[in-house]
């Protein structure tokens, strides 16, 4: 139930309140230089730590390499762990009988026992994405060569959009990500965003938003058709991302409005090349790349974990009751979820990339 991948074997272990979280891989191709510091970074871009508008929970993620690297260089099967320092269990102890709203306490509980330690929401929570970014920032260092590079941003949180150009360069775009909290490359909608979340948080409530990420050089063919396609591949990841409650590629549910004459999307030369005139495919067809960038949006809901009063039940007295969730929270989620966003899409093109041969 934790392990993904046919070549890219991923295997991601801990829980929320454990004394760690991390992930083990398979199928790294050997000798491959691969850069820690180069994940640390992608692990800081999701630590809560420094944010305004972040849960208060202090953890440094610093990543600790078990094995798997020697001199900078993948040898053999690679594992890694983050150690979880600011653990607070006496808050979720207190709710063993009253599951929270939006969480996956009442159904876990059913499923592994009133003793399931679901502490921060265990093996739920989102925390476990740790392991998934660290495989996430392998996977760029091996498709980097291939000319592949990855992006992500904040296009909406709760009623604000932004409208962003497709064509922004990805290092402009990855420059502008990374000048605000909410990681919006337009300046004057991230302020609003911030607002968003800042109200939320005033209310004793959450706000959802969407994630957009592009990925620009894949090569042509590079996919699988069918149960495998990079569709398949990358909405399989997502929906193991907790708050993650839907996916769309290229003009997405847009195209359920759309004629064929607008949404297909005309072949054309281009600097010697074979390019698209739009890209409401997302840069797929066939579940094969087609060199244009790929692009793909995820939905996330608001944080489970709100500090109004909520309707719940007592699994002990068989009687309705309400709580109210104490703890250190996110009013959202969405700016923290970008680069683990990325990271599914790193995951998912490396393992189909080491199943078609582009990588070796």
């Amino acid at each position: 139930m934790m392990r993904w991948g046919e070549r890219y074997r991923i295997t991601i272990f801990g829980s929320s309140h454990g004394p760690e979280v991390g992930i083990e891989i398979e199928g790294i191709p050997e000798g491959r230089e691969i850069d820690v510091a180069l994940i640390q970074q992608e692990l800081d871009r999701r630590r809560p730590v420094g944010r305004r508008l972040a849960t208060k929970r202090r953890e440094e993620d610093r990543i600790v390499v078990d094995r798997g690297i020697e001199d900078g260089r993948s040898k053999g099967g690679f594992r890694a762990h983050v150690a979880n320092e600011d653990v607070r269990r006496e808050p979720y102890d207190r709710l063993r009988a009253t599951p929270r709203p939006g969480h996956a306490d009442y159904p876990a509980r059913r499923r592994y026992g009133p003793e399931a330690d679901l502490s921060g929401g265990g093996i739920f929570s989102g925390r476990m994405t740790v392991g998934l970014v660290i495989a996430g920032a392998i996977g760029r260092q091996l498709l980097r060569p291939l000319g592949m590079e990855i992006a992500g941003f904040t296009r909406s949180i709760g009623s604000v959009t932004a409208d962003v150009p497709a064509d922004l360069p990805i290092a402009e775009l990855r420059a502008r990500v990374a000048a605000n909290e909410v990681a919006c490359p337009i300046a004057e909608m991230a302020e609003a965003m911030e607002a968003e979340i800042a109200e939320a948080r005033r209310d004793g409530d959450s706000v959802g938003g969407v994630i957009e990420v592009r990925v620009d050089g894949a090569p042509v063919g590079l996919g699988e058709p069918f149960f495998d396609s990079i569709e398949s591949s990358i909405a399989h990841l997502a929906f193991s991302v907790p708050a993650v409650k839907g996916i769309e590629f290229g003009a997405g549910f847009a195209a359920a409005q759309m004629r064929g004459s607008a949404h297909n999307d005309a072949f054309a030369w281009k600097n010697d090349r074979v390019v698209t005139l739009t890209n409401h495919a997302g840069g797929i067809l066939g579940g094969l790349a087609t060199g244009m960038p790929i692009v793909y949006r995820v939905v996330v809901k608001p944080t489970s974990s709100i500090a109004r009063p909520q309707r719940t039940v007592d699994l002990e007295r068989h009687a309705d009751t309400e709580i109210v969730v104490a703890g250190r929270h996110d009013p959202c989620i969405v700016p923290r979820a970008v680069v683990v966003a990325e990271s599914i899409g790193a995951i998912a093109l490396t393992d189909l990339a080491l199943a078609g041969g582009f990588l070796r």
